[in-house]
């Protein structure tokens, strides 16, 4: 265990990571990127003309080829990020069946208010887990519809598989897959919508969401139509009760930056060049071991999530237990990672590694296959310099 007298004692660390972004998203770039990986843009193009459809096709070819997803899949790109991906699915297709809301973090407590307070569905049943955990997957009914995230980017609690899902269900899977694309194994026939957007594995930029349909959600877009509910145009995926099978072939319902598809493009042939998704899987693991071996060997900080089952590979998220600390009010704890956090943003060690907002007090380091091991290992006696820095402020005020 470290001991904090002696760290509040000891000198700055020497080595800094080489590359100190660590937000959860938009996440750090690729390894090697810069600008020139943009040259060749389709800027000052028409997002339909021919060269600049061909590469949103060649977006989503990457897109099946590296998460593996199946042929009968269709993918699209879609407005509003992730965000936007989630709720065309919700205002398209639920209201058919009871839904089931997972929620064990900010983002699937946004989509349960969604459902509950903008669409008012009439049968919700809401299964809900605080943070660091996770709902009681058992009681999930899979006759109803099922909205949740496969991982908690803002608690670090993920689904530790979709053996909970049976691949007879009744209803749909709507999975929130944002900061689990491309880094965890995924299986998709236990999935029939997929949605991610491409700041968060990928290391790409914002605004564009991607839409993953299986075949049964496809018979759910064309079989039912939601009654007296306003779609706005963002949102609609069929026109005369079939589906506008153009938006999955590069035809997307409004403009997309040429820039972020080529960064997407990018981003995505460096990810076929370190193995694939197998390759990307490995990167996240080695950089969530990373912390995991520092935690489990320092005495004033663990996991937000006590299973590691369950613990994400990618948004770590991190609380401070040492006694001496959590003694402190509520208010006083708050300040003290709020000092750590900015201590090391001035020293250039690492960027936005605060806590979510909601979420506990802690830290939350992003440890997606765009980050490297090495830039994680040199992070870390940072952090034990800077804690005991601020918790000797802490405990002098």
């Amino acid at each position: 265990m470290t001991d904090i007298s002696q760290a509040a004692g000891a000198a700055k660390p020497d080595v800094v990571p080489a590359n100190p972004n660590f937000s959860s998203g938009p996440c750090a770039k690729r390894p090697g990127w810069s600008l020139n990986a943009l040259q060749n843009a389709l800027v000052g193009r028409s997002h339909r003309a021919k060269p600049a459809k061909a590469r949103i096709k060649r977006a989503i070819d990457l897109t099946r080829e590296l998460l593996q997803v199946p042929d009968d899949y269709l993918i699209g790109i879609v407005p509003a990020s992730d965000t936007g991906a989630v709720e065309m699915a919700m205002w398209g297709m639920l209201g058919a069946r009871g839904v089931d809301m997972l929620a064990w973090e900010s983002f699937g407590s946004g989509w349960v208010t969604d459902v509950q307070k903008q669409l008012k569905l009439d049968d919700v049943r809401v299964l809900k887990a605080g943070y660091g955990e996770l709902p009681d997957l058992t009681q999930v009914d899979f006759t109803r519809d099922v909205v949740f995230t496969w991982n908690g980017t803002t608690s670090g609690v993920r689904v530790p598989d979709a053996n909970w899902i049976p691949a007879d269900r009744e209803g749909l899977t709507i999975c929130d897959a944002t900061s689990s694309a491309f880094a965890q194994d995924m299986d998709f026939a236990k999935l029939d919508v997929v949605t991610f957007s491409w700041q968060k594995v990928l290391g790409g930029e914002a605004a564009h969401g991607i839409l993953i349909l299986s075949p049964r959600a496809v018979e759910r877009l064309e079989t039912f139509t939601p009654d007296n509910r306003p779609m706005p145009k963002i949102f609609r995926l069929t026109k005369g009760g079939k589906l506008m099978a153009d938006v999955f072939e590069g035809a997307t319902i409004n403009t997309v930056s040429m820039l972020c598809v080529e960064d997407a493009v990018d981003a995505m042939e460096w990810g076929l060049s370190v193995g694939g998704l197998k390759g990307l899987q490995a990167r996240a693991d080695a950089n969530e071991k990373a912390i995991a071996d520092w935690v489990a060997k320092t005495d004033w900080i663990d996991f937000l999530c006590a299973d590691p089952k369950l613990r994400s590979n990618t948004s770590v998220c991190l609380k401070i237990v040492d006694p001496e600390v959590t003694a402190l009010d509520d208010d006083a704890q708050a300040k003290l990672a709020k000092a750590l956090v900015a201590r090391l943003d001035k020293e250039g060690v690492a960027y936005d590694i605060g806590g979510y907002r909601d979420a506990p007090t802690g830290l939350r380091i992003w440890c997606g296959s765009t980050v490297e091991t090495a830039d994680l290992k040199a992070l870390t006696p940072w952090l034990d310099w800077a804690f005991a820095e601020e918790k000797k402020a802490a405990l002098a005020a």
